[in-house]
């Protein structure tokens, strides 16, 4: 079975083949359209070039050559340079009014056009040639520039609909995501409520003391969930606290939990640093992050977590010397759905990277993974 991240990194790399299949099929026609009309007007300039030298054929001053001056006139659009043996300009034509008396200018074009195309050289008299040069028609230069606007503007287009697609998939995502969670919290805090009736009933009856309150330990886990859920979905209440406190918290929770066999290491800085938190939220973050660091681990190995001080920022790593994370799915674990279990929604370090960046505008990420050695993630927050 496909999972969602791999059918939208297919449907992205098509999404590109597709604009680039198209833009390719819009050049190649173009080229081959603009090679066609260059032929055509290089065909005009030398008939152009012929009606000319009809006009200084010393032959042919007793013949009607009307005809010859219409062709000549005819040109209209395909800007041409007529100069003599020793380069001076005779004649021009289908320059702009206010330039083409400038003889700089003309100069100037002349040149472009020696760089443009082979002149067209005409003999009108024993020994005497006269050269035509000439340049692309405006209707051909635009028609140049034409596919590269299209590609831009398609590009636009592509990029614009993307990230509104992007931003329109994101929202529904977040009405999904506290959906989820306050219907999570709901279904949860029913039966919470009915189990905590039940446990003061068994106190009440004497019931045995040490189970009775392992039950309100987990009582108060479940409440802290249910709090946890409830908070998804809407803007949470940060609050001024020391980061080393909240580690220390989950990292001993989770260590109470897991193998005997796992090595647990925790290096916290000496001075409290502070930021903008909500306690619950950010709890949940690191232990998400550890059990899937327990999780590679697959019953033994070492967990360590590292809170240090960095500048206007407090970094938070999280490392395991586990099976690793494959290079070509490290840009995928924070995704929805993304999960190397047989069973679960691989919802974990989507929360994860939900909580720190939208909610306490941190950052979250891999900073390094290797396979068969393990994986660090790190977490940044700027201090308060």
């Amino acid at each position: 079975m496909i999972s969602s991240f791999k059918v939208k990194r297919i449907s992205k790399r098509l999404l590109l083949l597709s604009a680039f299949i198209i833009g390719t099929a819009i050049l190649w026609y173009t080229n081959n359209l603009v090679d066609d009309l260059r032929r055509e007007e290089r065909t005009k300039v030398n008939i152009w070039a012929n009606a000319t030298k009809q006009t200084t054929d010393i032959d042919n001053l007793n013949e009607d050559i009307s005809f010859v001056f219409e062709v000549i006139n005819h040109n209209k659009t395909i800007p041409v340079i007529l100069v003599d043996d020793n380069g001076s300009i005779l004649y021009h034509k289908n320059f702009p009014s206010k330039k083409a008396n400038n003889i700089d200018y003309l100069k100037s074009q002349l040149e472009i056009m020696k760089e443009s195309h082979e002149p067209i050289v005409f003999e009108y008299a024993d020994g005497k040639y006269n050269k035509i040069y000439y340049k692309d028609s405006i209707l051909l230069t635009r028609l140049k520039i034409f596919p590269y606007v299209i590609l831009v503007v398609i590009s636009l287009f592509i990029v614009t609909g993307y990230f509104a697609f992007s931003n329109s998939r994101k929202s529904e995502q977040n009405k999904v995501w506290a959906g989820m969670a306050r219907e999570t919290a709901h279904q949860i805090g029913t039966p919470l409520s009915s189990l905590m009736g039940w446990v003061t009933l068994l106190h009440d009856q004497g019931g045995n003391e040490e189970v009775v309150s392992e039950m309100n330990k987990d009582i108060s886990r479940l409440q802290m969930i249910t709090e946890r859920f409830s908070k998804i979905g809407s803007q949470p209440e940060l609050k001024n606290q020391d980061v080393n406190t909240i580690v220390q918290r989950s990292f001993y929770y989770m260590k109470d939990r897991s193998s005997s066999k796992i090595n647990f290491k925790l290096d916290v800085s000496d001075h409290a640093m502070f930021c903008f938190l909500n306690t619950q939220l950010f709890g949940w973050v690191i232990e998400n992050i550890m059990r899937n660091a327990i999780d590679a681990l697959q019953g033994k190995g070492e967990i360590k977590v590292v809170v240090k001080d960095h500048s206007k920022n407090v970094i938070i790593d999280i490392s395991d010397n586990g099976k690793g994370i494959k290079s070509s799915q490290l840009k995928t674990v924070f995704e929805p759905g993304y999960t190397t279990k047989l069973r679960g929604w691989g919802l974990g370090l989507s929360l994860v990277k939900r909580i720190v960046e939208d909610y306490h505008k941190g950052q979250v990420y891999i900073l390094h993974s290797e396979l068969g050695k393990g994986s660090t993630f790190r977490i940044s927050l700027l201090k308060s």
